[in-house]
């Protein structure tokens, strides 16, 4: 079972890809990001919940497995924080490009107060939610820019 949950929280291996695995954890939720895409608006919200509590769920068990607060093979909340960045955006190139832009731009550089929910919250909920928030900042400045754009 742990070796699963390592699979899992590695996003089948792309946490395991050397130089930038969080980088490669969103490359990975590209794919599951065009699929929920398609589906209803009404839908993809609670599909996306529902996803983000098992990657709390799941990273949590992962770390402890790995004796580490926060490793970097754990990837699982990048893609939780993409399939955030997209859930209310039309499906295109461009739109998953910027998305994939803008999230690990928030992600990487921790903006006020995505910094501040790393530090306070422990566990698997800290792994995932200063991911979520840079992917609701993702969402909110992309749907700023196609508006502008249109």
């Amino acid at each position: 079972m742990d070796k699963c949950l390592l699979v899992v929280s590695s996003w089948f291996f792309c946490g395991l890809l050397p130089g930038a695995p969080g980088t490669f954890g969103t490359l990975g939720a590209v794919a599951p990001a065009l699929l929920i895409g398609w589906v209803p608006i009404a839908y993809r919200v609670p599909i996306v919940g529902l996803f983000v509590l098992c990657s709390i769920a799941i990273s949590s068990e992962a770390s402890r497995i790995l004796a580490d607060d926060d490793p970097s093979e754990i990837v699982i909340d990048e893609v939780a924080g993409f399939l955030v960045a997209t859930i209310a955006i039309p499906i295109s190139l461009t739109t998953i490009v910027l998305a994939f832009v803008f999230f690990r731009g928030f992600d990487i550089l921790k903006p006020y107060p995505i910094a501040l929910i790393e530090k306070k919250l422990k566990g698997g909920l800290g792994i995932v939610m200063d991911d979520v928030l840079a992917g609701l900042l993702a969402l909110a400045v992309l749907k700023g820019t196609l508006v502008a754009l249109s």
